[in-house]
Parts: C-alpha cells; sequence; structure tokens
C-alpha cells in the first residue's frame, strides 16, 4: 500500500466509480478542486483510494473521500483517514470537518468525529456533518 498525492483529474475516476456512478463524471469535480490536496492509495500501482482536502483559514475540509468496493474494509481508509489527519495538523489545522454520509457514521467515530447538527440530504443520500479538533 502506498499513498501518494494526486492532481485533481486523477480523483475523478475512482469518486466517480465508488460515489456517483449513476451521475456523469463531471458531476464529482467540486468547485476549489484546482486548489485542494488530493491523496490517494496505491495498491500494486493501481488508484484503490482516493479524498481531497480543502484548507480555509485554519480549518480541513474533507471531501470526496472513495475506496473502490473490492478494497474496502481491509484497513486502506483508516490509513489514508490518518494520513491526512496527520499532514492537515503539519500545516496548522485546527479543525477538520466533512458531510458524511450516514453509512459511514460509525467509520468515522473511531477517529474521534462528532457529528455537528441534524441530517441533510445531497441528491437523495443522507448525510450528517462531522468534525473533530486538531488542537490538544
Amino acid at each position: 500500500m502506498e499513498i501518494v498525492t494526486l492532481n485533481w483529474e486523477e480523483t475523478i475516476p475512482v469518486r466517480h466509480k465508488v460515489l456517483w456512478p449513476d451521475k456523469p463524471p463531471s458531476f464529482c469535480k467540486v468547485e476549489g478542486d484546482e486548489s485542494g490536496r488530493h491523496y490517494g492509495v496505491k495498491i500494486e500501482g493501481a488508484l484503490v483510494c482516493v479524498a481531497s482536502v480543502y484548507i480555509d483559514a485554519g480549518s480541513a475540509r474533507l471531501r470526496k473521500f472513495a475506496t473502490l468496493e473490492e478494497f474496502q474494509n481491509r484497513g486502506i481508509g483508516t490509513a489514508l483517514l490518518q494520513h491526512m489527519i496527520e499532514d492537515s495538523k503539519s500545516l496548522h489545522v485546527k479543525k477538520f470537518w466533512f458531510d458524511a454520509r450516514e453509512s459511514a457514521i460509525e467509520f468515522y467515530r473511531r477517529f474521534g468525529f462528532s457529528m455537528e447538527g441534524g441530517r441533510f440530504f445531497k441528491s437523495e443520500i443522507a448525510y450528517f456533518k462531522m468534525a473533530k479538533s486538531l488542537v490538544a
């Protein structure tokens, strides 16, 4: 397993396949991609997991975290999330947050993230805002 940095265009195929397969690939691009920090995990040279972090005013927002289905539940997402949190700390980020799909809430709770606010929907999928302070 190798954690790598990517450009935003490299994230689109995995984002599309995992998160929004019923939408066009262009739906998977987000505002700010050009200035975001993009990460990936490669297994035997193949990109199997991607995520993007957007830093603004001491806050880091995680978006489009996706692992190919056949590579889920192998610790790949865990390793990448830990890497992104540590990278954000090194950049003096104070708060790390994201909109989590309801189906992933328990995964994020294991890392100390808490829900903020109530359920909301994006394209008929339920989400919750989750956050964690990175300041000791």
